[in-house]
């Protein structure tokens, strides 16, 4: 399984281990909005709402949710949202990359900054952190979902797949960023529904640390999760399961 692969497969079983489901629909409620803000709430003509949609029924969130949440983003009325990010490092130089959507640039710029002081780390300038991060495409597929296994591996790296690994009943499918939108269109001519299809943050290279300050770094990183404007925290720490499994 290659870094990226690797990275990805911990960052999936991470959020399995999270009961905070609400979190992650809060994230996709903020996704249809956004999308349907800069486009239409058609997903037939609107690619980022049909990739919302496509995340919210791999979280399995209730229908209802989803129509209110199209609704809500109609009203013309509704609160104009902002996605921004941050980059920071911890106190022990792991590199942190936030992604926030917010009604409050202020708030969130100070509630970001209170964690990185209170964790003795240093919130940084925005592309300060590029050379650390690659932006890639990252599907997560139940290998159920496959029919045929050796057609779904030709197909999928005919569409740009850069990587492609099974882990624990998962595949995981990372492509280039320029490859997302292909890879997304060739699954839909598939009828292969994944359970998450994202663009990540992933870490050119990992910085090892000792388990104590490992587990440190990883409860401010549920800090910035916990946060009502955080939608995704990357970081190159190499997480361990010892880690994982003191967590």
């Amino acid at each position: 399984m290659s870094g990226h692969s690797k990275w990805s497969t911990i960052k999936r079983k991470k959020g399995a281990l999270d009961a905070k489901r609400s979190k992650i629909f809060s994230k996709i409620i903020k996704d249809i909005t956004v999308a349907v803000k800069e486009g239409t709430p058609d997903p037939d003509s609107n690619p980022r709402l049909r990739l919302a949609l496509a995340n919210a029924k791999g979280a399995n969130m209730p229908k209802d949710n989803i129509q209110r949440a199209i609704s809500k983003a109609s009203d013309k009325d509704a609160a104009a949202l902002t996605e921004t990010t941050y980059e920071g490092y911890g106190s022990n130089g792991i590199a942190i990359f936030i992604e926030a959507t917010t009604d409050n640039v202020q708030r969130t710029v100070a509630n970001v900054r209170s964690i990185f002081n209170k964790y003795n780390g240093s919130l940084g300038t925005n592309g300060s952190l590029s050379f650390i991060f690659d932006r890639k495409g990252v599907f997560t597929i139940p290998v159920a979902n496959v029919k045929n296994r050796d057609d779904f591996e030709l197909e999928v790296i005919d569409a740009g797949a850069e990587d492609l690994s099974e882990d624990d009943g998962f595949f995981t499918i990372t492509t280039v960023l320029e490859n997302f939108g292909s890879m997304m269109k060739k699954l839909e001519e598939m009828k292969i529904e994944p359970e998450s299809a994202e663009l990540q943050r992933i870490p050119k290279t990992t910085m090892k640390l000792d388990k104590d300050a490992g587990i440190r770094l990883l409860k401010m990183i549920d800090f910035f999760e916990d946060d009502d404007d955080v939608t995704a925290v990357f970081h190159n720490l190499e997480v361990t399961d010892e880690m994982m499994n003191e967590l």
